[in-house]
């Protein structure tokens, strides 16, 4: 925790005003200016505007920026009048709470864009942002499943039952394409051509891809399509021509969490013993296309990564599978 305000003891009117905003309460949801409501809310649309970015990245800065806000105004300051000194502060009470690095990394991210955009729009003379250091981040290898756990996940759905019937049709395709979760339950009928054997995908940054759906993954969606998506839109009563791939019991595009819910029920019915994440699905289809040998490039386009980097992690988690099969299986290892 420490290391956020290390430089705050080089000037000592920084640290006491540091110590103050560390040890306050916090304030609760309600206690932000009114004109820093406003203010983050006409931030948020410029920066959709200008990036594009999806509903996920653009909730986790405005929540950042309103938990700033708070703070700030818990101590008599609004955001354009934060200086280098509040902001140092803030972090430090998120390491104090034990948030993540990850969380403190964002916040500073998100800082950092809010007052390039502030200065920039003239409305400060100083960006407050500029010198805020994010805490380093480890490369944690993503956990895996085996092939064979994969297998027995996907095989955990009871195909008499509409709704494990659309479960099973998700994992397939989830498993078959590599998709992020809230890329699957956005999934609209035009998106997949069962046909062709290929998956159109609106990705972060409204970045399109194809993705090939495998004979497995299409087989399941054209029963479901049949059967089981046509049970759960009657049962719903809403109309056949819904727009969604994969409806909730209402009838609605489904939740992540709902769809995690669904995960980790079938996880516990085979009795999973490793750890499982919302995108375990989506790791263990790039670690085992590596496995097999596919190209790094290839897999990067698959997942829809920008940055080869991002994807280049997962040569370890390859790497590491392959050091455990020549263990196990060489006479000299």
């Amino acid at each position: 925790m420490w290391h956020i305000v290390a430089e705050a003891f080089f000037h000592d009117h920084y640290f006491w005003r540091i110590l103050i905003i560390m040890t306050a309460k916090p304030p609760t949801e309600s206690q932000i200016a009114d004109e820093d409501a406003a203010l983050i809310e006409r931030y948020i649309d410029a920066v959709w505007v200008e990036r594009g970015l999806s509903k996920h990245s653009l909730e986790a800065y405005s929540r950042d920026l309103r938990l700033t806000a708070q703070y700030l105004y818990g101590n008599s300051k609004r955001l354009l009048s934060a200086d280098h000194a509040d902001l140092v502060a803030i972090l430090a009470r998120l390491a104090m709470a034990k948030r993540s690095p990850r969380s403190q990394a964002r916040l500073v991210s998100s800082l950092r864009g809010f007052y390039r955009y502030c200065l920039r729009e003239s409305l400060i003379p100083i960006d407050p942002a500029l010198r805020l250091q994010p805490p380093k981040l480890g490369r944690p290898l993503p956990a895996t499943l085996t092939e064979a756990q994969v297998d027995k996940l996907l095989a955990a759905p009871d195909l008499s039952q509409a709704v494990e019937q659309r479960d099973k049709a998700m994992l397939e395709l989830l498993y078959a394409s590599g998709l992020r979760v809230s890329e699957l339950i956005h999934l609209e009928m035009p998106a997949i051509n069962l046909r062709q054997g290929v998956v159109r995908v609106l990705g972060k940054g409204g970045k399109e891809r194809l993705v090939p759906l495998g004979d497995q993954a299409a087989y399941y969606l054209q029963h479901y399509y049949a059967d089981a998506r046509v049970a759960l839109l009657k049962a719903a009563k809403v109309d056949q021509a819904c727009a969604v791939v994969f409806p909730s019991r209402r009838g609605e595009v489904m939740t992540r969490q709902a769809f995690w819910y669904r995960i980790k029920l079938y996880a516990q019915r085979i009795d999973l013993q490793v750890p499982l994440s919302p995108h375990g699905l989506r790791h263990a289809f790039a670690t085992h296309l590596l496995n097999h040998g596919a190209d790094l490039r290839a897999v990067q386009m698959l997942l829809g990564h920008s940055d080869l980097s991002t994807t280049q992690i997962y040569t370890h988690v390859a790497k590491h599978r392959l050091q455990e099969l020549h263990a196990a299986h060489h006479p000299r290892a």
